[in-house]
């Protein structure tokens, strides 16, 4: 199927149960976007369909009748024009928030949220579409946005231009640095025309704040992703490890830890001086850093760009015992969240 963008006008009405005169629909790739306040018609959608599965659909004109029911209705319709499909950016519309939810309740993403709150989330989202060999972010940038695929697919590439995965329908990309506050780890480039629905990061935190069940699907992401790319480093983290904070940031080594599962000490020297941080299978245990302890000094440390560290596999007896600080991805995200307020009271 050559995936079309184009609208559709009713232009006539023929006892039509469900449309009416100069209703229109519109279709960005396989999602159609239906009149307000209308139910969505099986029938109509494939008749929809069919007309841009026909090889003559390319034409700027196209008129068909539905195969109808208890009535019929008669549509006509044009492709969008190419210099306003390409890169093209638009809020959700309100009227389109009931079918994009419809869509989107079979994301994973989403499958933790029931409808209603999906209703809200999607009021969060903009639509933007992509070409073939566009970049949607670039490896070094500051992390601005959370992407979700809705249809295409895109590329991860990573140093030396080396592919590292491709992610497709329902696949969500950007979380990381949004998650850790580092610049974006890996390029994303657009492999087939793609369109995505994007959340700002300031919107983004929000969100995690007012639907908590989606930190934990960001954590098991997260997870899984580090797993795949801190392979090399978890084998030298469980002999031991240094290295300098500007080769891998605070948040990126605190998860590395974390997903990993690491019991053992790691020891900073920072620019306000020594800060050690006890792990015990991942979880936070104790820290201590420039007269600070816990909460505060893991926060103060996440601010830190400068140094080396040193990870120490084992814990005595006693830390072996300790309660934990709390949950490792909210002191994290906790953390991001107060550097963030920090740089906008300086702007």
């Amino acid at each position: 199927m050559n995936l079309a963008e184009a609208s559709f006008k009713i232009t006539e009405d023929n006892n039509c149960p469900l449309y009416t005169l100069e209703d229109e629909f519109k279709l960005s790739g396989d999602l159609l976007l239906l009149p307000h306040d209308r139910v969505a018609c099986l029938i109509l959608a494939e008749d929809i369909k069919n007309a841009v599965n026909n090889e003559n659909f390319e034409t700027s004109y196209n008129s068909f009748y539905c195969s109808g029911c208890t009535g019929f209705v008669k549509l006509e319709s044009g492709q969008e024009p190419e210099a306003k499909k390409n890169n093209s950016e638009s809020a959700i519309n309100e009227d389109d928030i009931d079918t994009i939810a419809s869509l989107l309740s079979d994301f994973s993403f989403f499958q933790t949220l029931n409808e209603n709150d999906i209703k809200k989330l999607v009021s969060y989202l903009k639509l933007k579409k992509f070409e073939k060999n566009d970049t949607i972010i670039k490896k070094g940038e500051p992390g601005t946005n959370l992407y979700i695929i809705i249809f295409g697919r895109v590329e991860v590439v990573g140093d030396d231009n080396i592919s590292i995965a491709f992610l497709g329908k329902g696949e969500v990309f950007g979380e990381m640095s949004l998650l850790s506050g580092d610049p974006v780890g890996a390029t994303i480039k657009v492999v087939e025309a793609t369109t995505i629905l994007y959340i700002k990061g300031k919107d983004f935190r929000n969100v995690l704040k007012q639907f908590p069940s989606l930190q934990m699907y960001f954590a098991r992401l997260l997870a899984r992703r580090l797993a795949n790319t801190n392979t090399v480093r978890s084998e030298d983290l469980s002999a031991g490890m240094t290295g300098q904070l500007s080769d891998m940031p605070p948040s990126e080594l605190f998860q590395t830890l974390n997903i990993n599962q690491k019991t053992g000490v790691l020891t900073l020297q920072l620019p306000k001086g020594s800060a050690d941080l006890c792990f015990r299978e991942g979880a936070l245990i104790s820290v201590k850093y420039n007269n600070a302890e816990s909460e505060e000094a893991f926060y103060e440390i996440l601010k830190e760009r400068e140094g080396r560290f040193k990870f120490v596999p084992g814990l005595p007896e006693a830390d072996m015992q300790a309660d934990e600080m709390g949950d490792f991805m909210w002191l994290l995200m906790e953390g991001v969240r107060r550097m963030d307020e920090a740089e906008a009271d300086k702007i």
